[in-house]
């Protein structure tokens, strides 16, 4: 009898991961045509990956959008993922989102709607383009909102467990490493930086099930350090 095959997924896909990083975000970069707006606390993201940008009456960027021909300001959209704990090279993934700025549905109030139209994302494996009908079908990671404090916690409580989370990696990490930090985490594992004198390189362990929230994250934790054995993956970043 032929063995069973595995084929569920350890990864977000690339919708999930823009909806993630559009989450926890909570300031971005906007570019229209010769202007530039760097906002923060100033945006909203519905159930399907929307983004509205709060307005008030006399605001620059609404005066643009209601001067714009066809009732469309071309504009782009720069978020920024950036791991919480105090690691070299914090970046994690850039997303560009372009499309167009028009005068929000009355529900929102005087918000201004922005309609993607292209959606891109940089991640250390390269870059993506991701489908905004993908996107909007995509949910963020159970874990996206609350995962700075997962990690912060992990890296300023439990030193001891980061190292023996790294430990698991055996002989795929390089000698030499001077710091291990927690760099991601979601529902289907978690990842670390592991530092040298010069360079780095990513380490991601795969949970031996699924979470479904921040509380199971912790559990399936504790099962990577107590299983006889467990999947884990160098990730792809070595830096050296």
């Amino acid at each position: 009898m032929a063995a069973a095959i595995d084929t569920a997924p350890s990864e977000q896909t690339a919708a999930e991961y823009v909806r993630s990083v559009l989450a926890r975000a909570v300031s971005l970069s906007l570019s229209t045509d010769g202007q530039d707006y760097d906002l923060i606390g100033m945006h909203s993201v519905d159930a399907e990956g929307r983004v509205t940008l709060q307005s008030q009456p006399g605001c620059p960027l609404a005066a643009q959008v209601a001067a714009a021909p066809d009732g469309g300001l071309p504009a782009r959209m720069e978020f920024t993922d950036i791991a919480p704990t105090a690691l070299r090279d914090r970046v994690r993934a850039q997303v560009t989102v372009s499309g167009r700025l028009v005068t929000g549905r009355p529900e929102h109030g005087d918000g201004l709607r922005f309609d993607a139209e292209q959606v891109i994302l940089r991640t250390v494996t390269g870059h993506h383009d991701v489908d905004v009908a993908d996107l909007t079908r995509a949910r963020p990671d159970p874990l996206a909102v609350e995962e700075a404090a997962l990690l912060t916690h992990l890296a300023d409580a439990h030193e001891d467990m980061v190292g023996a989370l790294a430990a698991l990696a055996g002989s795929r990490l390089p000698r030499g490493v001077v710091r291990v930090m927690p760099l991601a985490v979601d529902r289907y594992g978690i990842a670390l930086r592991c530092e040298y004198r010069e360079g780095h390189c990513d380490v991601r362990l795969l949970f031996p099930v699924v979470a479904r929230d921040a509380a199971e994250a912790g559990e399936r934790v504790r099962l990577l350090l107590t299983a006889s054995g467990c999947a884990h993956h160098p990730h792809p970043s070595a830096r050296r």
